[in-house]
């Protein structure tokens, strides 16, 4: 199997991350892999924001549990996990989003392309939407603004990037998800 393959059969979405931050090489070479991401028209609608304050961190994650208490199960949920949706990531990765037509699809393959390229350095990553939970209560302009947001862009998706404590198993394929038509 090619190194591409395996990094795609290997990586996991890791939940249990190590307070030990990133090194300055590590996130630079995560948001070269974010900017090498390909992009309708190469029109590049993402903006990348690397957050590595742990106050900020826990600020955003307070804001987003605060978020989903309303729904009983996802809040549940995520007390199993520890109460944290970002598990104690020591670097959170937003990619803000223009707005344009394309730039969900776009920022999700940026999203993809961090996660794979953590996971090729020895790190762990989660994708993690519920990040957009701490950007639309009555602080969202405030986290907008700290987080330095550009004008007009919005929410994209966010990656959390660190050490892992423990191994995980990455899922199994459900091949009842795949059609043939030939």
């Amino acid at each position: 199997m090619n190194e591409v393959l395996k990094a795609i059969a290997d990586r996991n979405s890791c939940r249990d991350f190590s307070p030990q931050p990133l090194s300055d090489a590590h996130i630079a070479e995560l948001v070269k892999a974010a900017l090498a991401a390909p992009s309708a028209m190469n029109l590049q609608p993402w903006h990348i924001i690397v957050l590595t304050d742990k106050q900020l961190i826990e600020e955003l994650d307070n804001e987003i549990m605060e978020y989903i208490k309303h729904d009983e199960e996802w809040h549940k949920r995520f007390m199993d996990r520890g109460g944290t949706v970002f598990y104690d990531s020591p670097c959170i990765i937003f990619i803000a989003q223009d707005g344009s037509d394309a730039a969900p699809l776009d920022c999700g393959i940026v999203s993809q392309n961090i996660a794979l390229a953590a996971h090729s350095m020895g790190l762990g990553s989660v994708i993690c939407g519920m990040a957009r939970y701490s950007l639309v209560g009555e602080k969202g302009d405030d986290f907008m603004r700290r987080l330095k947001f550009p004008q007009g862009y919005t929410f994209g998706m966010s990656v959390c990037v660190g050490k892992t404590q423990t191994d995980k198993v990455p899922h199994d394929l459900d091949m009842n998800k795949v059609t043939y038509i030939r």
